[in-house]
């Protein structure tokens, strides 16, 4: 099904999901979608792997976590979420060495808190993992250390119109 994009969301330096500057991250983009969803497009390596050519679930957990826990910017672009609770439930293998697609959504908002779900498309349009997340609301400065504007940057890789999933 193709979705229009209406926007790429940051990057960071340093993360293990979409960190430019980190060797062993997934280098993810996350796209804000018209129907108000994040698509989070992955293509893990073979040093993310648990048995041979598998994923490893803790990595498709943060690629979950990631992407419900970024989807509260779409409508609020100043709120930072701290992960409270992450729920997962793994359906199917992820495989390795193809391009992977994550959904999030947020289904609850608060003044403290925002919950989520999102799943793990795979090429085939089958879901591999699903979660559901709840989040504290805090300002950017109560979570990360150092200069925050150094390591949160604008995505300079060209944004697609709309993404197929």
């Amino acid at each position: 099904m193709d979705r229009t994009v209406i926007a790429a969301q940051n990057v960071s330096r340093m993360c293990l999901v979409c960190g430019q500057d980190n060797p062993a991250s997934l280098k993810a983009r996350f796209y804000e979608l018209e129907d108000g969803e994040l698509l989070g497009v992955f293509a893990p390596l073979k040093e993310h792997q648990s048995y041979p050519g598998r994923l490893h679930g803790g990595i498709s957990s943060a690629v979950l976590d990631e992407t419900i826990g970024r989807a509260i910017s779409i409508a609020q672009p100043q709120v930072w979420g701290v992960t409270v609770e992450l729920n997962v439930r793994f359906r199917k293998p992820v495989p390795l060495g193809a391009e992977l697609r994550a959904i999030g959504r947020i289904t609850s908002d608060s003044s403290r808190l925002f919950e989520g779900t999102g799943e793990i498309v795979l090429a085939d349009g089958s879901i591999a993992a699903e979660a559901s997340g709840r989040y504290m609301k805090m300002p950017i400065e109560r979570i990360a250390e150092g200069d925050f504007e150094r390591e949160w940057f604008a995505d300079e890789r060209d944004v697609p119109d709309s993404v197929d999933i």
